[in-house]
């Protein structure tokens, strides 16, 4: 009987045993699935790191915007009767941007300063264009600083923000495209760099119609905010001869020309000049309007609008 019993106790303990094997795990089977669990939190907790991140990209792409914004809005409305712009300065740490007032960054308004610091993670690493601010025109809100400002995260370069602006002052993440060019150009309004540095108290400019009819314009009497700023209308040879010049930069360092003359109200060859430049002409117009030239050393970058 107690035989019996002992063989009945060992093949309950075997089926306990087997029972026990059957419901566990093997140790290949545990490291299989650790595997599966490292490897699964490789790539997930990265990307979750990742997605916290981008929105302060993101954010800061939009607030720089923002600022240009505002900056291109002030210079429209005249604010303080000045131009403003965005510097981007690279030099800080973190990285920053700064809305100041006035012409350019280096001739600025300081106690104006706006500067704004970009979250540690982000930085600016491209700007083309430019050099590193940008500027708005009075009453159009254009600009010479066209180009992209690109923004990206430090640990995360592939992860990109790009602003661009184009030359009407507009900014956007999509690269402007350059529509085709299909106007006449007959001369009415030239735009020009002018790279000596003219002196406003003392120097003239001079307008010869028809190759004798001189007018003399001082420069001095001319100035509005700081720029040139005439238009006229001369009767000369019993016909009048409308012209518009003004300067959207002077002497910061150069200076940017922009003059109109309108063919429907020209009908008398043109040659412009200052007094304080021996070297030939700024401008001249045929008296059809279809041939523009110039002459002086320090013209350059000569467009038709």
């Amino acid at each position: 009987m107690n035989s019996q019993r002992s063989i009945v106790k060992g093949q309950m303990s075997n089926v306990k045993c087997s029972m026990f094997y059957a419901s566990g795990f093997t140790l290949l089977e545990l490291m299989i699935v650790l595997t599966i669990l490292v490897t699964v939190g490789a790539v997930v907790i990265p990307s979750v790191a990742l997605l916290q991140k981008n929105p302060k990209l993101t954010n800061t792409a939009e607030e720089v915007i923002g600022a240009l914004t505002t900056a291109q809005n002030k210079t429209v409305s005249s604010e303080g009767n000045s131009q403003y712009g965005v510097f981007i300065k690279t030099t800080a740490s973190p990285h920053q941007y700064i809305l100041f007032k006035g012409a350019s960054y280096a001739s600025r308004e300081t106690s104006f300063d706006q500067p704004f610091s970009i979250p540690a993670t982000v930085e600016f690493y491209t700007i083309d264009g430019g050099v590193g601010e940008v500027v708005f025109d009075k009453l159009t809100g254009a600009t010479a600083n066209v180009g992209n400002i690109s923004l990206r995260l430090k640990d995360a370069p592939a992860q990109t923000k790009i602003i661009y602006i184009s030359e009407a002052g507009t900014t956007s993440y999509t690269a402007p495209s350059i529509p085709l060019d299909t106007r006449t150009k007959d001369s009415r309004h030239v735009d020009f760099n002018y790279s000596r540095t003219i002196n406003t108290v003392t120097e003239n400019i001079v307008l010869t119609f028809n190759g004798n009819f001189v007018q003399t314009i001082p420069v001095n009497d001319n100035i509005n905010d700081g720029q040139i700023d005439w238009q006229g209308t001369f009767n000369i040879g019993g016909q009048n001869q409308t012209v518009v010049i003004h300067t959207l930069r002077l002497n910061n360092p150069d200076t940017r020309f922009s003059v109109f003359r309108d063919r429907r109200l020209n009908t008398k060859t043109l040659a412009i000049t200052l007094s304080g430049d021996a070297t030939g002409t700024l401008a001249e117009y045929s008296a059809d309007g279809l041939t523009t030239s110039f002459d002086s050393i320090y013209v350059d970058n000569f467009e038709w609008q």
